[in-house]
């Protein structure tokens, strides 16, 4: 018969952070099954939150923070303002978390993030960081920019931005100055609108403005291959199952075998275009559960990037301290 302890080790071997907690007196175990529950929900807005502080090790605390968005303007250091590299390390090992768990919603729910953020993950080695909006505006500013600036109808050059779009824009570019509460608002609610519209610059607009033309050949080329890479995967049918999910807009939840079948399908239409066939051919990482995605996500980042292992070192160090 198993005792106690041992089905403890199994949950924390499992990654159920929140039914260890649930199970266990012990305040320091219970910090660590707070702090990986939290993680694995990706609850980033409250990575590293002032009660972990004492109860988690500053290394894990500081590598999730890596991920996290800052709350605050000038809230230092930037996170995964200053690189989403990290946060696509940690949601690729959330992936394979889920999978191995058979969470499919969850699963789903994950990948619908990541495909959120792809183009902006694009246009960080162009950019030099994330997005921050403190920063924004010295790469899209100046004379004959549209971004952010409304345009009038019937004007000769059209922005090929939707109206949510232009205003996440234009917010982007000021909100540096607002308060706190104003800041968090628009990273809830806008700066992934602001990430699209970024994608939409270099794959998708048909009269370009200064925000492309600035840049060397060379550069926008790379970036708008790797740009219109993000926007294949964001329209695949892996995403779309989003909407087929309690997360998106039905009751359904897909097995994995619909995942698996979904995937198949993004693979095969991603292959059509030249750096997603490099990508994907040239995989090594067959062992993970989505197979080809890290390669996937590590052309469009221009930039190798790889599952984290947050995660498996929060269950190791539990387990350690159930011994």
């Amino acid at each position: 018969m198993e005792s106690a302890r041992d089905v403890l080790r199994a949950l924390a071997k499992r990654h159920a952070f929140g039914d260890l907690e649930a199970l266990t007196a012990d305040t320091g175990i219970r910090g660590l099954c707070a702090f990986g529950q939290r993680v694995l929900d990706l609850d980033a807005e409250d990575f590293g939150m002032p009660e972990e502080v004492g109860e988690v090790p500053k290394d894990l605390l500081d590598r999730a923070r890596a991920s996290r968005m800052p709350q605050a303007p000038k809230e230092q250091p930037r996170g995964a303002l200053k690189t989403l590299h990290p946060a696509y390390g940690l949601l690729l090992e959330v992936i394979d978390i889920r999978w191995k768990r058979r969470e499919m919603a969850p699963l789903v729910a994950t990948i619908h993030i990541a495909s959120e953020y792809l183009a902006m993950l694009a246009w960080e080695p162009v950019l030099g960081h994330a997005g921050d909006p403190a920063l924004l505006g010295r790469s899209v500013n100046g004379e004959g920019t549209r971004f952010g600036v409304p345009v009038e109808p019937g004007s000769e050059r059209m922005c090929d931005h939707t109206r949510p779009e232009r205003s996440a824009c234009e917010r982007a570019l000021r909100v540096s100055a607002e308060p706190p509460p104003g800041w968090r608002a628009y990273l809830d609610r806008q700066h992934s609108q602001v990430a699209q519209a970024l994608g939409d610059c270099a794959a998708r607009c048909r009269t370009p403005c200064s925000v492309m033309s600035r840049m060397d050949d060379a550069v926008r080329a790379d970036l708008t291959e790797r740009c219109k890479l993000a926007s294949e995967f964001t329209d695949s049918a892996l995403v779309r199952l989003r909407h087929a999910a309690p997360v998106g807009h039905g009751f359904g939840v897909p097995s994995p075998e619909e995942v698996q079948t979904a995937w198949a399908r993004a693979r095969a239409s991603l292959r059509h275009q030249r750096l997603g066939k490099a990508a994907l051919d040239g995989s090594e990482d067959r062992g993970y559960p989505l197979p080809g995605l890290p390669a996937l996500f590590s052309a469009i980042a221009g930039a190798e990037l790889v599952a984290d292992d947050l995660l498996h070192e929060v269950s190791h160090r539990i387990t350690a301290a159930l011994a």
